[in-house]
């Protein structure tokens, strides 16, 4: 009878039992996670959104079709493209920034690349809003697809941060917003399980070609934990600013006056010189120039608001008081201080210009690689390559050359 007492009081309490040993368990299981390492938060990476995954062969199919003459075997992993949104610094504030990031979908280790644009103007130009049919969505998904992570900054004042005017041709905000880009490229790679063996390379053309040797002098004289700089291939860029002006006061016309107009306007927002428009340019256009970088113009339409006969354009005082009036000296301090010719490169760098270029004068890029030779640079490790053509017909050959040599290097 007390054995039918005992069976009857476990059934009848069986499910407090089993509720009390599933808490038991459930309870050790949590304690035993809470032992377990969390993986560390992002350091500059803020959002990823995938925008498109473009396949192998369809890439070789386009590259092909393009006329691209390289080799289409090395495009052989099919990528995803990310639009993405980070950390970077401005002015001494925190700024959420943006671009483009391509991840290769393999498991072996890989490379990885920035590739830098030239001059936009227009909101609606920067990378993050390039579609799958877009003629650079070829070549940044081809880069990723041979073997890289990719890398395309929108740079500040584009995609997520409009808010201020691009800080055009200034050397410390173009070099650490991309150098922020590529942790934070790196924090998504790590998400994606895509695995970065620390090569870094560089590549652009004309602006690109300055973020292009600008990132360079960065990464080497602050450094970059966890990249490997490995060569830079910049090109078609005006390195010494100080060499472009005094080129231009040299000249009766130019047929791009947007791009003086935009210099100087971003170094008005940027260091804040109230007076620099007016010093810079007479009228219709120094009152002008403000609302012609509103993020609505291209360039071609900047160009006809300005005009090509610079002696119109420029103050008359300009001309013989730029480089020896005191007045003057905190436009041409910009100047130097922005100008790429006072460092002395230690990872390769291959620099291209056209012949023929007139809109950035080939002339500057001559001059600033004997520049960099005399300060002391190895000849093994800077390289000139002359391309034939301007500033528009150089652009294919440039990638042409660089591609295999970015191969060749990996």
């Amino acid at each position: 009878m007390r054995y039918i007492e005992i069976l009857n009081w476990v059934s009848l309490h069986m499910r407090s039992i089993v509720g009390v040993l599933v808490l038991l368990i459930v309870s050790s299981s949590c304690d035993d996670s809470s032992d377990a390492p969390t993986p560390p938060a992002n350091e500059k990476l803020v959002e990823a959104t995938i925008q498109y995954t473009a396949s192998a062969s369809q890439l070789k199919f386009l590259a092909q079709f393009a006329g691209f003459d390289l080799d289409v075997d090395e495009i052989k992993y099919d990528a995803n493209v990310y639009k993405v949104t980070y950390k970077t610094t401005f002015k001494g504030s925190e700024i959420i920034a943006s671009g483009l990031v391509v991840l290769p979908k393999t498991n072996v280790e890989v490379g990885m690349i920035s590739f830098h644009h030239g001059t936009i103007t227009d909101y609606d130009d920067a990378p993050s809003h390039t579609t799958e049919t877009d003629s650079d969505a070829l070549l940044y998904a081809a880069l990723s697809s041979s073997g890289f992570i990719t890398v395309i900054p929108d740079y500040l004042g584009f995609g997520s941060s409009t808010s201020i005017l691009h800080p055009y041709y200034v050397e410390e905000y173009t070099a650490s917003a991309v150098m922020d880009m590529l942790i934070a490229a790196k924090e998504l790679a790590v998400e994606e399980d895509v695995t970065f063996n620390k090569k870094l390379f560089l590549a652009g053309y004309s602006e690109g070609g300055y973020v292009t040797m600008a990132t360079h002098k960065g990464i080497e004289e602050k450094g970059l934990e966890d990249f490997e700089l490995i060569a830079s291939f910049p090109a078609a860029g005006a390195y010494d600013i100080v060499g472009i002006e005094n080129f231009l006061l040299t000249q009766a016309t130019y047929d791009d006056p947007s791009y003086i107009a935009y210099i100087i306007r971003a170094y008005q927002l940027t260091y804040d010189f109230p007076d620099v428009l007016t010093d810079f340019f007479k009228q219709p256009y120094s009152d002008r120039i403000p609302g012609l970088f509103d993020g609505t113009k291209g360039t071609s339409e900047i160009n006809a608001q300005l005009t090509p006969v610079l002696a119109d354009l420029f103050q008359e005082e300009l001309y013989d008081n730029l480089n020896s009036d005191p007045e003057y000296a905190y436009i041409k301090d910009a100047f130097v201080e922005n100008s790429l010719t006072d460092w002395t490169p230690t990872a390769k760098m291959f620099m291209y210009h056209g012949q023929s270029d007139v809109t950035v004068p080939y002339q500057n890029s001559v001059d600033t690689y004997e520049k960099l030779i005399a300060n002391g640079t190895s000849g093994s490790t800077l390289t000139f390559i002359p391309l034939n053509g301007d500033h528009s017909s150089a652009i294919q050959p440039y990638i042409m050359d660089f591609v295999p040599k970015l191969w060749a290097l990996r």
